[in-house]
């Protein structure tokens, strides 16, 4: 899905002024930490995964998911998830307060107090795959340039660029499928491209990215 999220080679947006790793918070306000607290609670329902509620983040108007905070950001797919899911309604949403009871079969999917440490860690992306790599170390490969309706993890900047995989990590949850329930495995590598090859000439031909892309991303090199 092409959209506000995937900013990365984007013009207009001015410097990134990220503030120095020693002086940032954790949270910037009492209510990001409650926002954080909701996503893992409800996500601990089982109803969605990861890449689902990454999905949902996108989902926005582009306008909204600009001018949103980061954990505003997690807010409104959680939202859009909940209505989606027949948690919540619209309205109840609006109202503040629920129309009735939640159903019986999810107030027994309870995290408790000594499973909140083992729920922040996620679960594992690591899957085995059936298939051998189709790519080896050295391999000089292009990222196809898709333009998918649904979620991807192929940054718009690399699309149609060639590079070269530099490392290869194994069978990993594929989050293409997984966004929309199908948990299948596809084989991780970490490529390196040139800057000059994603950015043209003006860049710096000292500097390189390492992009790291499912091999269903890429191809062979021509």
């Amino acid at each position: 899905m092409n959209g506000a999220h995937d900013l990365g080679g984007q013009h207009g947006f001015g410097p990134v002024n990220a503030e120095p790793e020693s002086q940032e918070p954790v949270f910037h306000a009492d209510w990001e930490k409650r926002v954080f607290g909701l996503v893992r609670v409800l996500g601990s329902l089982g109803m969605w995964n990861g890449d689902m509620s990454r999905h949902a983040r996108e989902r926005q108007y582009p306008v909204d998911y600009l001018r949103h905070s980061y954990y505003e950001n997690w807010l409104a797919g959680l939202e859009k998830l909940l209505v989606e899911k027949g948690l919540v309604t619209e309205a109840e949403l609006a109202s503040g307060k629920s129309a009735g009871p939640a159903a019986e079969n999810l107030c027994s999917r309870v995290l408790k107090v000594k499973d909140v440490a083992k729920a922040l860690e996620g679960t594992p992306a690591m899957m085995p795959v059936n298939t051998p790599p189709r790519f080896q170390l050295g391999d000089r490969v292009r990222a196809r340039n898709n333009h998918p309706a649904g979620h991807t993890r192929e940054p718009r900047y690399v699309r149609g660029r060639i590079g070269v995989v530099c490392g290869h990590h194994g069978g990993h949850i594929f989050p293409d499928q997984n966004a929309v329930g199908n948990r299948v495995a596809r084989h991780l590598y970490t490529v390196r491209f040139e800057a000059r090859e994603l950015w043209g000439e003006g860049a710096d031909p000292r500097c390189t990215v390492h992009v790291d892309l499912w091999e269903d991303y890429l191809e062979p090199a021509k």
